[in-house]
């Protein structure tokens, strides 16, 4: 056990890394000690927020003394900084998508394996208490045999490295799909059998997919419904939203995740803004990597829950090309 996690974080590229910041300033034991982005300006400043030292040169930041390191950067960099932290011996927090192709995605959970080091998926919602409050739910048996469900991640278009494919792997299906399929998984215990979707790009100016819509049938006989859509209009009041429906023999309940919050009305401004006041999901999902770090014991969400994740994403991919549904084809 260590007395303080000392924290690296590679990369700024994607906007959670932010949130990851401030979560490891606020959680107890946890020192951000150095942040790297390639940009010298980003790294500078983002250093000058948090008290960290700055590197523009992940390799520099690797060598320093860190516990872990958490990786925020494009989709199709995961495996390059995963890998190179594994052979320097920082456990890693990753995040989602874990990568963009199936061959990436074991290379680095192979890399951390070979190198001792634990790998955790960055998927935040798992520590929303009206998610964690469905799973007690299922897992106490008071909605009798799960039947269907009902769930959406719907949000805005980030744009950026988000449209560029070489960077992203994919639009908002690789993007959004990846939270909500980890929620079933853990919620259910099932894996998924197979996917039907429709994806196409109606909402933006670029031709990277921005919208879909995925049936899934898990191994359990569950059947599920996801829109993963980046549908939310610039001036939606929130960045967008997670919701389940469940449906049981014994019962039906309703998830939103981001139901705890007020809506504030501002007539200076002439606008209304998402004032949230509940959960902080990022908080509590760094604090359970810290603390896995800290006591020596395995992540609460593995480098395979995000691989598992990720192959439904892709075989959605398959789907839509071929408009068939595809069988989940269970690599190891």
């Amino acid at each position: 056990m260590v007395d303080s996690v000392k924290v690296g974080m590679i990369s700024f590229a994607h906007p959670h890394a932010f949130s990851y910041a401030q979560a490891v300033r606020a959680t107890p034991g946890a020192e951000l000690v150095a942040v790297a982005d390639h940009e010298s300006g980003v790294a500078a400043s983002v250093a000058e927020q948090y008290g960290a030292t700055p590197f523009t040169d992940y390799q520099d930041l690797l060598k320093q003394e860190l516990d872990a390191v958490i990786i925020c950067s494009e989709n199709a960099r995961h495996a390059e900084f995963v890998m190179a932290a594994a052979q320097a011996g920082k456990h890693v927090m990753c995040e989602k998508p874990i990568a963009t192709t199936v061959e990436d995605g074991w290379k680095m959970i192979d890399a951390c394996r070979e190198y001792g080091v634990k790998l955790q998926t960055a998927f935040p919602v798992r520590y929303n208490q009206p998610v964690r409050r469905a799973k007690e739910l299922i897992d106490s048996g008071r909605l009798g045999r799960i039947l269907a469900v009902q769930g959406t991640n719907r949000g805005q278009n980030p744009g950026r490295w988000f449209v560029q494919r070489d960077l992203s792997g994919g639009g908002a299906v690789l993007d959004h799909t990846v939270h909500v399929v980890d929620i079933l998984r853990w919620c259910l215990g099932s894996e998924v059998r197979s996917v039907y979707a429709e994806i196409d790009s109606r909402f933006g100016a670029t031709d990277i997919d921005d919208c879909g819509l995925l049936m899934l049938e898990f191994e359990n006989g569950v059947m599920a419904s996801h829109d993963p859509s980046w549908s939310r209009c610039k001036s939606f009041p929130t960045w967008g939203d997670v919701t389940l429906e469940i449906v049981g023999t014994g019962g039906v309940t309703r998830v939103d995740a981001t139901a705890q919050h007020l809506l504030a009305y501002n007539d200076a401004t002439g606008r209304h803004t998402f004032e949230p006041w509940g959960d902080n999901f990022d908080l509590g999902l760094v604090g359970d990597f810290v603390a896995c770090v800290r006591d020596d014991r395995a992540p609460s969400i593995t480098g395979e829950d995000g691989l598992r994740a990720m192959e439904v994403a892709l075989a959605a991919y398959e789907s839509a090309r071929t408009g068939q549904p595809a069988t989940l084809a269970r690599t190891r």
